[in-house]
């Protein structure tokens, strides 16, 4: 196996040179910026990563400016995004940044609240050019299908075991490299639908494709089903004010503002009903299945945070689960 994956870094790296798109985190060595880029993008699609990534780096250009900003702040900046505890991390992991500089080692890295291997393997080699590998699902998919390789990618040991094997073939250019494997399970060896193998250097290397087997890897365990739950979202207006209410500080969502949620709730006892929606929001292991109603409010109820559209817009974090029934607000 060793020696197919040294065969294949030559070209994998010649055909990065050539292929790999322009994104505004590529080109720089600046740690402070791969690592925002590298939490933004964990369990996130490019395409909704590149307008976040720059606009946060405006208002947070260094370490400095972020551990400085309120956590609200902070959070308003990430809204839209999702798993915001992404965010706090990277907030209060800021503070220690901020203090100490930016870690220069594996460990010093790993230690960051937020950052698991995978994001530590990443900024040390994008940022140090350190044979640190970031091994995660696109990559494990690459390389099964290059090795024809039948183990569980689920399994942490077989995550564990292909990190000792990048490793003893990462070249002097470990940036390059890492980020040549993250793009060539990104736009070649994709994650959906087959393979793009006529586009792929490693086509003559590839046992999956010698034998014709290329979507019989990855191998993974079967998932379970998502639990679906089902709720009402109130949007309660009253005098040009709309009620928020904070969730709970662990969970879900946490510490997050949202419309009033209910699992069953009566919208007429809280005034008078004047549209309704229904709206999905996947998360990882749970759907929300909504009803939201838009309500004109007999009262200001005292259990909530009463806001206007513009506070609401400047200084209130509210998750992407909500958009729907914030559109009511435009």
């Amino acid at each position: 196996m060793k020696d197919i994956l040294r065969q294949a870094v030559p070209p994998l790296l010649g055909w990065y040179r050539v292929h790999k798109r322009t994104l505004p985190w590529r080109g720089t060595h600046d740690a402070y910026k791969v690592w925002v880029s590298e939490i933004m993008l964990q369990q996130t699609r490019v395409e909704a990563v590149k307008e976040y990534y720059v606009r946060f780096l405006e208002r947070f250009p260094t370490a400095k400016e972020l551990a400085e900003a309120s956590e609200d702040e902070v959070l308003k900046y990430w809204e839209g995004l999702g798993y915001y505890s992404r965010a706090r991390n990277l907030h209060r992991a800021a503070k220690v940044i901020a203090k100490d500089g930016f870690p220069k080692t594996f460990e010093g890295v790993r230690a960051l609240a937020g950052i698991g291997d995978y994001t530590a393997g990443a900024i040390c080699s994008i940022a140090y050019d350190l044979p640190c590998p970031a091994v995660d699902g696109n990559v494990l998919r690459i390389l099964t299908r290059l090795l024809a390789d039948g183990r569980n990618i689920d399994d942490n040991k077989t995550k564990a075991e292909f990190s000792a094997l990048l490793k003893e073939v990462y070249p002097k250019e470990a940036g390059d490299f890492c980020q040549a494997l993250m793009e060539l399970g990104a736009i070649v060896c994709v994650p959906n639908g087959a393979p793009l193998c006529g586009e792929c250097p490693w086509a003559g290397l590839c046992r999956a494709h010698l034998e014709n087997r290329e979507e019989e890897f990855p191998v993974r365990a079967e998932k379970r089903a998502r639990k679906i739950q089902h709720l009402t979202v109130l949007v309660l207006e009253r005098n040009g004010k709309y009620a928020l209410q904070k969730r709970a500080e662990k969970g879900l969502l946490a510490g997050l503002w949202q419309f009033p949620l209910f699992e069953e709730a009566e919208p007429a006892a809280f005034g008078e009903v004047v549209k309704v929606k229904s709206a999905k929001h996947i998360f990882t292991h749970v759907e929300w299945h909504m009803t939201g109603y838009f309500v004109r409010a007999k009262e200001c109820f005292s259990d909530y945070v009463w806001v206007t559209k513009e506070e609401l817009k400047s200084g209130y974090a509210l998750p992407s689960a909500f958009k729907a029934f914030k559109d009511w607000l435009k």
